[in-house]
């Protein structure tokens, strides 16, 4: 008999969903996949929106859904958690060389002072077709909301930048 048995087996189904507005990013990769449980065949799964009102959310629970059942999983429940907040910190070290890899500037750290509040610093940001910090923003919003769109200076070439939250 089939199917998915235990968290790990289900956790690497839903690991591999790739995120439908960053296509060259699982939702593993991006942060969002936060917790996956198996009890009885039934699949639970915790997922964090890159911040409320995500337009892609009902898609990812969807592909996710589709993924797991195509597994063998033969009851699939996905949970938006809130808190704690996802923040561009998430993105692991391979999802911030795919972004670079496929033109989009991955974010900075966020630096966080001793009480916790972020600490705003005008970072710069390398473009990630010639890797010149010598880039500027044309625009605050890009194609979704987490994105900007920039210049370099350098190459002459536009890129999207993904924000720091």
């Amino acid at each position: 008999m089939g199917g998915i048995r235990t968290p790990e087996e289900a956790y690497d189904v839903a690991a591999s969903v790739v995120d439908p507005e960053l296509p060259v990013l699982t939702i593993d990769e991006l942060g969002i996949l936060r917790g996956v449980r198996v009890e009885a065949g039934a699949v639970e799964v915790d997922i964090t929106p890159t911040y409320s009102g995500c337009p892609a959310l009902e898609a990812i629970q969807a592909d996710v859904k589709a993924a797991l059942r195509t597994a063998g999983a033969r009851e699939v429940h996905v949970r938006t958690v809130l808190s704690p907040a996802w923040t561009t910190d998430l993105i692991t070290p391979a999802g911030r060389r795919k972004l670079a890899d496929h033109g989009i500037a991955p974010p900075h750290p966020r630096r966080d002072t001793p009480d916790g509040s972020p600490v705003l610093v005008e970072l710069s940001v390398r473009c990630p077709r010639c890797g010149s910090p010598d880039t500027g923003e044309v625009s605050r919003f890009g194609p979704t909301p987490c994105m900007a769109l920039r210049s370099c200076r350098s190459c002459r070439e536009p890129f999207e930048h993904m924000k720091a939250l």
